[in-house]
Protein backbone atom coordinates (compact mmCIF):
# COMPACT_ATOMS: atom_id res chain seq x y z
CA UNK A 1 0.00 0.00 0.00
CA UNK A 2 1.43 3.30 -0.60
CA UNK A 3 2.46 6.09 1.83
CA UNK A 4 -0.99 7.84 1.09
CA UNK A 5 -3.18 4.70 1.50
CA UNK A 6 -1.29 4.19 4.62
CA UNK A 7 -1.81 7.89 5.87
CA UNK A 8 -4.80 8.12 5.17
CA UNK A 9 -6.65 5.06 6.09
CA UNK A 10 -4.55 3.99 9.41
CA UNK A 11 -5.47 4.90 12.83
CA UNK A 12 -2.68 6.01 15.27
CA UNK A 13 -3.03 5.56 19.03
CA UNK A 14 -4.46 8.47 20.96
CA UNK A 15 -3.20 7.29 23.80
CA UNK A 16 -0.06 8.52 22.85
CA UNK A 17 1.47 12.44 23.78
CA UNK A 18 3.05 12.40 20.23
CA UNK A 19 -1.07 11.95 18.78
CA UNK A 20 -1.46 12.54 14.80
CA UNK A 21 -4.26 12.76 12.30
CA UNK A 22 -4.62 10.16 9.79
CA UNK A 23 -4.66 12.59 6.48
CA UNK A 24 -3.14 12.45 3.32
CA UNK A 25 -0.15 13.68 2.15
CA UNK A 26 -0.08 17.55 3.08
CA UNK A 27 -0.06 20.29 0.34
CA UNK A 28 2.24 22.62 2.02
CA UNK A 29 4.37 23.16 4.98
CA UNK A 30 6.25 26.43 5.96
CA UNK A 31 7.53 27.92 9.35
CA UNK A 32 5.71 31.00 11.15
CA UNK A 33 8.52 32.78 13.68
CA UNK A 34 9.26 28.88 15.95
CA UNK A 35 6.43 27.27 14.75
CA UNK A 36 5.84 24.43 11.48
CA UNK A 37 3.07 24.38 9.97
CA UNK A 38 1.05 21.56 8.22
CA UNK A 39 -1.95 21.74 6.25
CA UNK A 40 -2.85 18.75 4.56
CA UNK A 41 -6.91 17.65 3.28
CA UNK A 42 -8.45 15.56 0.27
CA UNK A 43 -11.33 16.08 -2.20
CA UNK A 44 -13.31 13.00 -2.41
CA UNK A 45 -16.19 11.81 -4.37
CA UNK A 46 -18.77 8.96 -3.37
CA UNK A 47 -21.13 7.36 -5.80
CA UNK A 48 -23.37 4.74 -3.99
CA UNK A 49 -26.18 2.56 -5.03
CA UNK A 50 -28.16 1.08 -2.66
CA UNK A 51 -30.22 -1.81 -3.73
CA UNK A 52 -32.60 -1.84 -1.08
CA UNK A 53 -33.50 1.46 1.39
CA UNK A 54 -31.73 4.60 1.22
CA UNK A 55 -29.38 4.48 3.64
CA UNK A 56 -28.14 7.98 2.69
CA UNK A 57 -24.97 9.82 2.08
CA UNK A 58 -23.00 7.44 5.15
CA UNK A 59 -25.00 4.59 6.59
CA UNK A 60 -27.88 5.46 8.46
CA UNK A 61 -28.68 1.73 9.90
CA UNK A 62 -32.47 3.29 11.07
CA UNK A 63 -33.14 3.38 7.82
CA UNK A 64 -33.06 -0.47 6.81
CA UNK A 65 -36.52 -1.52 6.23
CA UNK A 66 -37.87 -4.26 8.10
CA UNK A 67 -38.92 -7.26 5.73
CA UNK A 68 -42.56 -6.88 4.43
CA UNK A 69 -42.35 -3.35 5.29
CA UNK A 70 -43.28 -0.86 2.19
CA UNK A 71 -40.83 1.03 0.33
CA UNK A 72 -39.23 2.25 -2.85
CA UNK A 73 -35.99 0.09 -3.54
CA UNK A 74 -32.88 1.17 -5.33
CA UNK A 75 -31.30 4.77 -4.63
CA UNK A 76 -28.26 6.86 -6.36
CA UNK A 77 -26.46 9.00 -4.45
CA UNK A 78 -23.29 11.57 -5.24
CA UNK A 79 -21.72 13.34 -2.21
CA UNK A 80 -18.60 15.03 -2.09
CA UNK A 81 -19.43 15.97 1.73
CA UNK A 82 -16.68 13.65 3.51
CA UNK A 83 -13.58 16.15 1.57
CA UNK A 84 -11.40 17.68 4.18
CA UNK A 85 -9.71 20.27 5.19
CA UNK A 86 -6.84 20.56 8.04
CA UNK A 87 -3.97 22.18 10.04
CA UNK A 88 -1.30 20.93 12.15
CA UNK A 89 1.19 23.19 14.22
CA UNK A 90 4.60 21.67 16.26
CA UNK A 91 6.41 24.50 18.40
CA UNK A 92 8.83 23.79 21.31
CA UNK A 93 7.59 25.30 24.24
CA UNK A 94 9.47 25.15 27.50
CA UNK A 95 11.56 22.07 26.29
CA UNK A 96 8.55 20.15 25.14
CA UNK A 97 7.07 20.15 21.94
CA UNK A 98 3.69 21.87 21.51
CA UNK A 99 1.36 20.00 18.72
CA UNK A 100 -1.87 21.15 17.55
CA UNK A 101 -4.80 20.02 14.99
CA UNK A 102 -7.74 21.51 13.54
CA UNK A 103 -9.68 19.76 10.86
CA UNK A 104 -13.41 19.51 9.35
CA UNK A 105 -15.13 18.22 6.78
CA UNK A 106 -18.42 18.96 4.75
CA UNK A 107 -21.13 16.82 6.32
CA UNK A 108 -22.39 19.78 8.84
CA UNK A 109 -25.81 21.06 8.15
CA UNK A 110 -27.16 17.29 8.08
CA UNK A 111 -24.79 15.85 5.60
CA UNK A 112 -25.70 12.13 6.59
CA UNK A 113 -28.92 12.86 5.60
CA UNK A 114 -28.59 13.83 2.13
CA UNK A 115 -28.58 17.92 3.22
CA UNK A 116 -25.50 19.36 4.66
CA UNK A 117 -22.63 20.40 2.64
CA UNK A 118 -21.47 23.39 5.75
CA UNK A 119 -18.64 22.57 7.15
CA UNK A 120 -18.13 20.70 10.27
CA UNK A 121 -15.34 20.89 12.98
CA UNK A 122 -13.82 17.38 13.15
CA UNK A 123 -10.56 17.68 15.49
CA UNK A 124 -9.64 20.99 17.41
CA UNK A 125 -7.05 20.64 20.44
CA UNK A 126 -3.47 20.92 21.75
CA UNK A 127 -1.03 18.47 22.96
CA UNK A 128 1.79 19.35 25.46
CA UNK A 129 3.97 17.78 28.06
CA UNK A 130 1.72 14.65 28.48
CA UNK A 131 -1.90 16.88 28.39
CA UNK A 132 -4.05 17.31 25.53
CA UNK A 133 -6.86 19.59 25.30
CA UNK A 134 -9.67 20.09 23.35
CA UNK A 135 -11.91 18.21 20.96
CA UNK A 136 -10.68 14.60 19.45
CA UNK A 137 -11.41 11.14 19.68
CA UNK A 138 -12.22 9.78 23.03
CA UNK A 139 -10.01 8.06 24.93
CA UNK A 140 -12.18 5.21 25.45
CA UNK A 141 -12.33 4.63 21.74
CA UNK A 142 -10.70 1.47 19.91
CA UNK A 143 -8.77 2.95 17.35
CA UNK A 144 -6.47 -0.77 17.15
CA UNK A 145 -9.36 -2.51 15.61
CA UNK A 146 -10.63 0.18 13.15
CA UNK A 147 -10.16 -1.35 9.63
CA UNK A 148 -10.41 1.04 6.61
CA UNK A 149 -14.13 1.37 4.76
CA UNK A 150 -15.27 3.47 1.79
CA UNK A 151 -18.03 4.45 3.58
CA UNK A 152 -17.71 7.28 6.03
CA UNK A 153 -19.70 6.22 8.80
CA UNK A 154 -17.68 2.76 8.67
CA UNK A 155 -17.42 -0.52 11.03
CA UNK A 156 -19.96 -0.47 13.91
CA UNK A 157 -18.86 -0.54 17.51
CA UNK A 158 -14.97 0.58 17.48
CA UNK A 159 -15.66 3.05 20.32
CA UNK A 160 -16.67 6.39 21.06
CA UNK A 161 -16.48 9.07 19.27
CA UNK A 162 -15.08 12.84 19.18
CA UNK A 163 -15.54 15.15 22.23
CA UNK A 164 -14.31 18.13 24.06
CA UNK A 165 -11.66 16.52 26.67
CA UNK A 166 -8.47 17.08 28.68
CA UNK A 167 -6.29 14.32 28.89
CA UNK A 168 -2.89 12.99 30.45
CA UNK A 169 -0.58 10.71 29.21
CA UNK A 170 2.08 9.13 30.84
CA UNK A 171 3.83 6.23 29.32
CA UNK A 172 1.48 3.13 28.32
CA UNK A 173 -1.34 4.64 30.55
CA UNK A 174 -3.63 7.90 29.51
CA UNK A 175 -6.46 9.18 31.30
CA UNK A 176 -9.20 11.87 30.67
CA UNK A 177 -12.47 14.00 31.72
CA UNK A 178 -14.80 13.99 28.66
CA UNK A 179 -18.04 15.57 28.04
CA UNK A 180 -20.87 13.97 29.64
CA UNK A 181 -23.47 15.07 27.32
CA UNK A 182 -21.75 13.71 23.99
CA UNK A 183 -21.69 10.82 25.21
CA UNK A 184 -25.43 9.93 25.00
CA UNK A 185 -28.37 11.55 27.17
CA UNK A 186 -29.70 9.48 30.47
CA UNK A 187 -33.15 9.39 29.02
CA UNK A 188 -34.60 9.35 25.78
CA UNK A 189 -36.80 12.52 26.80
CA UNK A 190 -37.39 14.71 29.55
CA UNK A 191 -34.98 16.98 31.52
CA UNK A 192 -31.71 15.47 31.93
CA UNK A 193 -28.52 17.00 34.14
CA UNK A 194 -24.84 17.10 33.20
CA UNK A 195 -22.80 18.18 36.40
CA UNK A 196 -20.23 15.45 36.59
CA UNK A 197 -17.66 14.64 33.23
CA UNK A 198 -17.04 11.38 32.02
CA UNK A 199 -14.26 9.60 33.12
CA UNK A 200 -11.65 7.21 31.13
CA UNK A 201 -8.60 5.32 31.72
CA UNK A 202 -6.90 3.59 28.90
CA UNK A 203 -3.85 1.24 28.85
CA UNK A 204 -1.74 0.43 25.74
CA UNK A 205 1.20 -1.64 24.84
CA UNK A 206 2.27 -4.29 22.55
CA UNK A 207 3.71 -7.76 22.89
CA UNK A 208 6.27 -8.52 20.42
CA UNK A 209 3.95 -8.19 17.24
CA UNK A 210 0.39 -7.62 18.78
CA UNK A 211 -0.49 -3.80 19.74
CA UNK A 212 -3.66 -4.30 22.41
CA UNK A 213 -5.41 -2.28 24.31
CA UNK A 214 -8.04 -1.95 27.28
CA UNK A 215 -9.78 0.57 28.44
CA UNK A 216 -12.33 1.65 31.34
CA UNK A 217 -15.64 4.24 31.52
CA UNK A 218 -17.64 5.28 34.53
CA UNK A 219 -20.27 7.97 34.12
CA UNK A 220 -22.70 9.71 36.73
CA UNK A 221 -25.70 9.71 35.10
CA UNK A 222 -29.09 12.08 36.65
CA UNK A 223 -32.95 12.49 36.13
CA UNK A 224 -34.40 15.58 36.98
CA UNK A 225 -38.00 14.74 37.44
CA UNK A 226 -39.07 18.15 37.52
CA UNK A 227 -40.80 19.63 34.40
CA UNK A 228 -39.93 16.35 32.94
CA UNK A 229 -42.23 14.87 30.44
CA UNK A 230 -41.85 11.60 31.46
CA UNK A 231 -42.26 12.04 34.86
CA UNK A 232 -45.81 12.24 37.01
CA UNK A 233 -46.18 14.24 40.61
CA UNK A 234 -45.24 11.34 42.75
CA UNK A 235 -41.64 10.90 41.42
CA UNK A 236 -38.43 11.73 42.70
CA UNK A 237 -35.06 12.81 40.90
CA UNK A 238 -33.17 9.56 40.75
CA UNK A 239 -29.41 9.11 39.82
CA UNK A 240 -27.70 5.86 38.50
CA UNK A 241 -23.76 4.93 37.49
CA UNK A 242 -22.78 4.03 34.34
CA UNK A 243 -19.50 2.26 33.14
CA UNK A 244 -18.13 0.64 29.96
CA UNK A 245 -15.04 -1.66 29.29
CA UNK A 246 -13.38 -2.66 25.90
CA UNK A 247 -10.77 -4.56 24.71
CA UNK A 248 -8.96 -4.56 21.82
CA UNK A 249 -5.76 -5.57 19.60
CA UNK A 250 -4.52 -6.14 16.09
CA UNK A 251 -1.64 -8.23 14.50
CA UNK A 252 0.11 -8.37 11.31
CA UNK A 253 0.41 -12.54 10.97
CA UNK A 254 2.56 -11.54 7.62
CA UNK A 255 4.23 -8.66 6.17
CA UNK A 256 0.81 -8.14 3.94
CA UNK A 257 -2.09 -9.55 6.04
CA UNK A 258 -3.26 -7.74 9.29
CA UNK A 259 -5.82 -9.07 11.69
CA UNK A 260 -7.69 -6.76 14.04
CA UNK A 261 -10.35 -7.45 16.73
CA UNK A 262 -12.31 -6.00 19.39
CA UNK A 263 -15.31 -6.43 22.29
CA UNK A 264 -16.49 -3.64 24.03
CA UNK A 265 -19.36 -3.92 27.35
CA UNK A 266 -21.32 -1.23 29.33
CA UNK A 267 -24.19 -0.38 31.11
CA UNK A 268 -25.22 2.97 30.66
CA UNK A 269 -22.56 3.09 27.77
CA UNK A 270 -24.87 5.11 25.24
CA UNK A 271 -22.88 6.77 23.07
CA UNK A 272 -19.50 5.55 23.77
CA UNK A 273 -20.12 2.70 21.69
CA UNK A 274 -20.17 3.73 18.36
CA UNK A 275 -23.07 3.54 16.24
CA UNK A 276 -25.02 1.87 18.77
CA UNK A 277 -28.82 1.47 18.02
CA UNK A 278 -30.28 3.09 21.19
CA UNK A 279 -27.59 6.05 21.94
CA UNK A 280 -29.62 7.19 25.23
CA UNK A 281 -27.95 5.77 28.74
CA UNK A 282 -31.23 4.75 30.34
CA UNK A 283 -34.67 4.92 30.89
CA UNK A 284 -36.97 5.93 33.31
CA UNK A 285 -39.66 2.94 35.02
CA UNK A 286 -43.12 3.02 35.75
CA UNK A 287 -41.47 3.92 39.52
CA UNK A 288 -39.80 6.76 38.24
CA UNK A 289 -36.48 5.28 38.94
CA UNK A 290 -33.74 5.86 36.69
CA UNK A 291 -32.51 2.42 34.96
CA UNK A 292 -29.79 2.06 33.08
CA UNK A 293 -29.38 0.25 29.55
CA UNK A 294 -26.71 -2.76 29.16
CA UNK A 295 -24.82 -2.85 25.36
CA UNK A 296 -22.62 -4.71 23.65
CA UNK A 297 -20.53 -4.93 20.70
CA UNK A 298 -17.75 -5.79 19.02
CA UNK A 299 -16.03 -7.44 15.45
CA UNK A 300 -13.24 -8.86 13.58
CA UNK A 301 -11.60 -7.72 10.69
CA UNK A 302 -8.57 -9.02 7.82
CA UNK A 303 -6.46 -6.63 5.53
CA UNK A 304 -4.45 -8.00 2.78
CA UNK A 305 -2.26 -5.97 1.06
CA UNK A 306 -2.06 -6.63 -2.70
CA UNK A 307 -0.98 -5.03 -5.42
CA UNK A 308 -1.11 -0.80 -5.02
CA UNK A 309 -3.44 -1.56 -2.54
CA UNK A 310 -5.33 -3.83 -0.06
CA UNK A 311 -8.59 -5.95 0.30
CA UNK A 312 -10.05 -6.00 3.41
CA UNK A 313 -13.07 -7.58 5.24
CA UNK A 314 -14.75 -7.08 8.42
CA UNK A 315 -17.54 -7.83 10.22
CA UNK A 316 -19.25 -5.88 13.30
CA UNK A 317 -22.08 -5.93 15.20
CA UNK A 318 -23.92 -4.31 18.24
CA UNK A 319 -26.76 -5.00 20.68
CA UNK A 320 -28.42 -2.99 23.44
CA UNK A 321 -30.96 -4.88 25.68
CA UNK A 322 -34.39 -2.86 25.80
CA UNK A 323 -36.30 -5.51 26.73
CA UNK A 324 -36.88 -4.21 30.35
CA UNK A 325 -37.02 -0.48 28.81
CA UNK A 326 -39.44 -1.89 26.48
CA UNK A 327 -41.49 -3.87 29.44
CA UNK A 328 -41.82 -0.46 31.15
CA UNK A 329 -43.42 1.29 28.00
CA UNK A 330 -40.11 3.44 28.01
CA UNK A 331 -39.56 2.47 24.30
CA UNK A 332 -41.82 1.41 21.48
CA UNK A 333 -41.61 -2.13 19.89
CA UNK A 334 -40.35 -0.93 16.23
CA UNK A 335 -36.91 0.34 18.46
CA UNK A 336 -34.03 -0.57 17.12
CA UNK A 337 -31.75 -3.26 19.42
CA UNK A 338 -29.57 -4.81 17.16
CA UNK A 339 -27.34 -4.43 14.49
CA UNK A 340 -24.30 -5.87 12.26
CA UNK A 341 -22.43 -5.11 9.35
CA UNK A 342 -20.26 -6.66 7.03
CA UNK A 343 -17.99 -4.88 4.61
CA UNK A 344 -15.72 -6.23 1.40
CA UNK A 345 -13.69 -3.58 -0.31
CA UNK A 346 -10.17 -3.05 -2.04
CA UNK A 347 -9.08 0.91 -1.76
CA UNK A 348 -6.02 1.22 -3.64
CA UNK A 349 -3.17 4.18 -5.13
CA UNK A 350 -1.27 4.38 -8.16
CA UNK A 351 0.30 7.65 -7.00
CA UNK A 352 0.54 9.28 -3.27
CA UNK A 353 -2.20 12.03 -3.88
CA UNK A 354 -5.18 9.92 -6.15
CA UNK A 355 -6.82 7.05 -4.05
CA UNK A 356 -10.05 4.71 -5.02
CA UNK A 357 -12.16 2.38 -3.31
CA UNK A 358 -15.11 -0.12 -4.51
CA UNK A 359 -17.19 -1.45 -2.01
CA UNK A 360 -19.87 -3.53 -1.14
CA UNK A 361 -22.04 -3.74 1.97
CA UNK A 362 -24.93 -5.67 4.03
CA UNK A 363 -26.21 -4.40 7.25
CA UNK A 364 -28.87 -6.26 9.53
CA UNK A 365 -31.31 -4.55 11.52
CA UNK A 366 -33.53 -5.93 14.42
CA UNK A 367 -36.30 -4.56 16.54
CA UNK A 368 -37.27 -5.13 19.86
CA UNK A 369 -40.50 -6.80 18.47
CA UNK A 370 -38.22 -9.22 16.95
CA UNK A 371 -38.70 -7.75 13.41
CA UNK A 372 -35.70 -7.42 11.10
CA UNK A 373 -34.47 -6.46 7.93
CA UNK A 374 -31.23 -6.15 5.23
CA UNK A 375 -29.95 -3.67 3.03
CA UNK A 376 -27.42 -4.00 0.52
CA UNK A 377 -24.89 -0.90 -0.34
CA UNK A 378 -22.37 -0.96 -3.51
CA UNK A 379 -20.17 2.10 -3.29
CA UNK A 380 -17.22 3.62 -5.23
CA UNK A 381 -14.92 6.40 -4.67
CA UNK A 382 -12.51 8.62 -6.03
CA UNK A 383 -10.03 10.86 -3.67
CA UNK A 384 -7.47 13.59 -4.62
CA UNK A 385 -5.31 14.55 -1.88
CA UNK A 386 -3.04 17.29 -1.25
Amino acid sequence: MSKNVSRTFSAVSLGAASLLVASTASAFDFKVNETDVDVYGYAKLDVIYDVDANLNNAIIRSNIKMDGEPGVDGHTTLSANQSRLGITTTTMVGGHTLKTNIEGDFYGGGGFTGGGGEFRLRHAYGVWNGILAGQTWSNFGNVLSWFPTVDFNGPLATGGGRQAQIRYTTGNFSFSLEDPEVGGSAISEGTNQYRIPDLTARYQAAAGPVNFAIAGLARFLEYDAEGSSVSNPNWSDDSATGWGVTLEANTKLTDAITVRGSLTHGDGIGGYLYLTPASQTGYVDNQGNLETIEATGGGVSLSVAAGPGSFNLGYGVVVTDLDDAFAEGAVQGSADERYSSTFVNYIWSPYDQITYGLEAGHHVAKQVNGEDGDAVRLQAMVMFGF
